[in-house]
């Protein structure tokens, strides 16, 4: 059983992987910024990094997706109980990832919990405590984020395309005077944000090119979103692993994180391809609106031990930027909206047929 446990939690491991790795950077390759091998290699990256942070902060995630709470803990402890759990999240990302649908491993452990606790003969599910700790976080964020996506992204705009060269003006000696006296000053050097024509016509200490620093700073936005999603989503992997009675606790994280990694390289493709070219078409202003409010709501929601989805939380702000931007392909959103709502049931039937077998 204890190996079957673990054969499970790395099985699932490698599917979220696969399934969440390259979300980050989806609005990077959707905008051309990247070509998809760069943008795989820097999403590895920055997962491996958070999967590595995630030591520090793993403590509350890891706890509460133990089900303890939520279940008895007589029978959140059971081998049978985790077993059904890790199965049911385990085969319905992996179906999402082969059909090509960015679903949340969150939700599809809370499905496992669910299936698993019900499926248990005398056990009960705390449905007030699943509601308050995992549903309303789940519910809320996409809506925050696609929200957040309208508004932040109608301030970005605003900015006209053709003035796209940032200069820094030479200082122009200046006469300061006053009632009875006279003194030579400096003026403070001055930014003008132009056309590169007016920029080339006029005296500057230093100029750079807007566009190519958004690029930049979109690139740094993907991968702090990936740094983010492994924060987040290691603990709630490892908590299986721990079920194992592993003794070393850093083992748990450092097997997740490599699963994570190698699942990313080998299936994200489908996944990466409907996050990145048909739910919108993004320019770099987009992505970085979308990819800012995403990086910023995960990292809150691992600060305070809140299990939301990157993948609810990222599909919102992209949503709300493509419709501010009125380039959402609303069809290819309500098939990604389905998915959400078939993977609660799916995880739930999975991990109760499990635990009926065992």
């Amino acid at each position: 059983m204890e190996f079957a446990l673990i054969a499970v939690a790395l099985f699932l491991a490698f599917n979220n992987g696969a399934n969440d790795n390259f979300k980050g950077f989806a609005t990077v390759w959707g905008s051309d910024t990247l070509s998809y091998r760069q943008a795989l290699a820097l999403a590895t990256l920055a997962t491996l990094a958070g999967s590595v942070a995630s030591w520090l902060l793993a403590d509350n995630l890891i706890q509460q997706f133990s089900g303890r709470g939520l279940v008895p803990n007589a029978v959140a402890s059971t081998p049978a109980f985790i077993l059904s759990v890790g199965c049911g999240a385990a085969l319905t990302v992996f179906l999402a990832t082969r059909l090509g649908f960015p679903i949340s491993t969150t939700h599809a452990l809370i499905g496992g919990l669910i299936g698993a606790g019900l499926g248990q003969t005398g056990s009960h599910v705390d449905f007030n405590k699943l509601w308050q700790a995992f549903f309303v976080p789940l519910l809320i964020s996409p809506v925050i984020a696609a929200s957040l996506g309208l508004v932040l992204y109608k301030i970005i705009a605003m900015r006209k395309s053709k003035n796209d060269c940032a200069c820094l003006v030479d200082a122009i000696p200046v006469r300061l005077t006053s009632t009875n006296t006279a003194m030579l000053g400096t003026a403070i050097p001055a930014i003008l944000i132009s056309d590169k024509a007016s920029c080339d016509n006029i005296s500057v200490q230093t100029s750079f090119s807007i566009s190519s620093l958004l690029r930049k700073i979109h690139i740094g936005s993907a991968a702090t979103i990936c740094f983010a999603r492994a924060l987040n989503d290691t603990p709630k992997l490892a908590a299986l692993l721990f079920a194992a009675q592993f003794t070393n606790s850093k083992i748990p994280i450092a097997l997740v994180g490599l699963l994570m990694t190698v699942g990313g390289l080998v299936f994200a493709k489908k996944v990466a391809t409907t996050m990145s070219q048909k739910v919108t078409r993004l320019d770099d202003k987009q992505g970085l609106a979308a990819n800012l409010i995403t990086a910023t709501l995960v990292l809150l929601a691992s600060k305070f031990g809140l299990p939301v989805s990157t993948t609810h939380v990222s599909v919102g702000a992209i949503a709300g930027v493509g419709a501010s931007a009125g380039t959402l392909n609303w069809q290819a959103l309500r098939s990604i909206l389905l998915s959400w709502l078939a993977t609660l049931p799916v995880a739930l039937s999975i991990a109760w047929g499990v635990s009926q077998l065992l």
